[in-house]
This record gives C-alpha cells, structure tokens and sequence, in this order.
C-alpha cells in the first residue's frame, strides 16, 4: 500500500520555510554584551510599574518588574521567574 506524500509534502515545505526564515534571523542578529551597570540597574529595581518624568530634560522613564516562584505541587521543583523591562521615550526639538 502506497503511502500519500502530498500531505507530508506540504508540512515538511511550511516547516522548512519556518526554519530558512529563522536561519535568516539569527545571521543578522548582532552579538550582544553584557552590561554589568545595567544589571545592576536592574535588580536594584522594585516590584511592580513605575514611571517617571524628570523636570529638567523632555524625558519620560517607565520601569516595570515581574518576579514569582512557580512551583509544581507544594514541595515540588520551582522555578524563579524574573522580568525587568527599563524603557526611555525622549523628546526633542531638532
């Protein structure tokens, strides 16, 4: 009994544009670093959404941080769960 190669065809062809297109990505992603004043920066922050204007520049500064303990079951294995996000909207006349 033969089996019918269309379908799998078409999934294997949407599965591999999938992956050519991610190839694709990941080239033109440049390599980062890291910066340890904005760690810093970032775990010095507190729980919760914050924001910021500051009267002397045309600044605006938002801060927002999300940190639970998943864990399965009561006693079970956990897993820390840290967001930061650090964001900064200026404004000038040029």
């Amino acid at each position: 009994m033969a089996l019918p190669i269309a379908p799998f065809a078409g999934v294997a062809l949407r599965y591999g544009a999938v992956a050519l297109a991610a190839y694709a990505l990941s080239r033109q992603v440049a390599r980062g670093r890291t910066d340890q004043r904005a760690e810093d920066a970032m775990d010095a922050l507190p729980d919760g959404m914050t924001a910021h204007r500051p009267h002397d520049r045309d600044q605006m500064n938002g801060t927002l941080r999300f940190r639970r303990v998943v864990r399965l079951g009561t006693t079970g294995p956990g897993i820390e769960i840290d967001a930061t996000l650090l964001g900064r909207v200026r404004f000038r006349r040029v």
